[in-house]
């Protein structure tokens, strides 16, 4: 069988670590079948050395409508590929082989950006319909995610199949305490700090965050442990935020809130150990792997009872209303607060991450390839049970 997987946005946040994920589980999993790996040079060096059975179809970095909906499909029609995988929801029109997607989440059309149109949000949602009722069969990565493809574009039960994702294996290592110490006095933080690392969005919510760190502050105004504590934001620059800024300053927590903009994973996994909790009040999620990399670094957890997050992290974080501002403070103080909670959810924490595994979801990925590839009968059924 040979099958061709789109890997052009593995140096992108999010969908990369999934591309990056996958294939070097895969190509650890199957020596049988040959793998077509479409991208430029940058996008292949970027998976590390990998088996003979795993060959590059190489095209420019730069992305035109030709080269991406003609170009791509003619080369996959020449290389007689059996399966070609999509990662995404942006897949090449006139693909001829069987065609499987993942789809990470229905954000863009459920939480559009501000400054785009009806006409590019009635777009958007033509261009994800044309591509999940022309795959052949769909991958969800919750089923959160699967009941928002039903809901939003009537998706047959039986075309989707939910495979979980798991932690990104370039984040398993730790920092000595020395290490640590280093890390946090070169971003000058020496006090306790609740910790958000993730896409800056509008959905992300990060606004009604910084109004219930300013209201956590206030009740800890008189204790001890916590009276110097902040509030820290990885993720985008702020200054594309403003209204962010706004935020910080109309709750009167300028002092105490801080911005760092993205950080590699080594200075990342620091700020997970040594975060007091981590808070991730997110209005939607299609699965949410910023909270599992935070226990998986033992740190408690405060999240959304919305869209996946139940799902992912069930009972191993405090979830609270994310359109409450007072739920999210009362959540943050309840961990701050009760240091035997904080030990069972460390303990709970770990467990959960334990259950999601890439050597697994590749497993999963590669027999939903063969049974695309066979057409057998029973493909419906089969594939109804290729879930995490």
């Amino acid at each position: 069988m040979r099958i061709a997987i789109d890997i052009r946005k593995i140096n992108e946040f999010g969908v990369g670590t999934y591309i990056w994920n996958l294939v070097r589980n895969l190509s650890a999993l199957d020596d049988r079948n040959e793998y077509l790996l479409i991208g430029s040079h940058r996008n292949f060096h970027e998976l590390g050395p990998l088996p003979d059975n795993f060959k590059q179809l190489y095209v420019q970095d730069d992305q035109t409508f030709w080269r991406n909906h003609i170009t791509i499909p003619f080369a996959l029609r020449r290389q007689a590929a059996d399966v070609v995988h999509v990662p995404h929801h942006e897949a090449p029109f006139f693909i001829t082989s069987k065609l499987v997607v993942t789809i990470h989440d229905c954000v863009h059309l459920l939480f559009p950006q501000e400054d785009s149109t009806k006409f590019q949000n009635y777009r958007s949602f033509l261009r994800m319909k044309r591509v999940v009722e022309g795959a052949k069969h769909v991958l969800a990565v919750s089923n959160s995610t699967k009941e928002d493809l039903i809901n939003i574009f009537e998706v047959p039960d039986s075309k989707i199949s939910v495979i979980h994702n798991a932690l990104d294996e370039r984040f398993a290592f730790s920092h000595t305490t020395e290490e640590r110490k280093h890390v946090l006095e070169r971003y000058q933080l020496k006090d306790p700090f609740v910790l958000y690392s993730g896409r800056i969005r509008p959905h992300k919510n990060l606004h009604r965050l910084i109004e219930a760190f300013a209201v956590l502050k206030s009740e800890l105004a008189d204790d001890e442990r916590y009276k110097n504590l902040k509030l820290i934001i990885i993720g985008d620059e702020l200054s594309k935020h403003q209204y962010l800024r706004l935020t910080v300053v109309r709750s009167g927590v300028q002092q105490d809130v801080r911005f760092f903009g993205f950080v590699p994973y080594s200075i990342l996994r620091v700020f997970y150990q040594s975060a007091a909790l981590f808070a991730f009040p997110s209005l939607y999620e299609g699965f949410g792997l910023p909270p599992l990399e935070a226990m998986a670094s033992r740190t408690p957890v405060i999240a959304s009872n919305t869209s996946s997050l139940p799902e992912v992290l069930e009972d191993a974080a405090v979830l609270v209303n994310p359109e409450n501002v007072f739920d999210i403070a009362c959540g943050m103080r309840l961990i701050l607060s009760d240091d035997q909670l904080r030990q069972k959810l460390v303990r709970k924490g770990a467990e959960q991450v334990a259950k999601f595994s890439w050597k697994l979801a590749a497993q999963k990925v590669m027999e939903t390839y063969q049974l695309i590839a066979a057409g057998e009968p029973r493909l419906v059924r089969s594939l109804q049970r290729n879930t995490l």
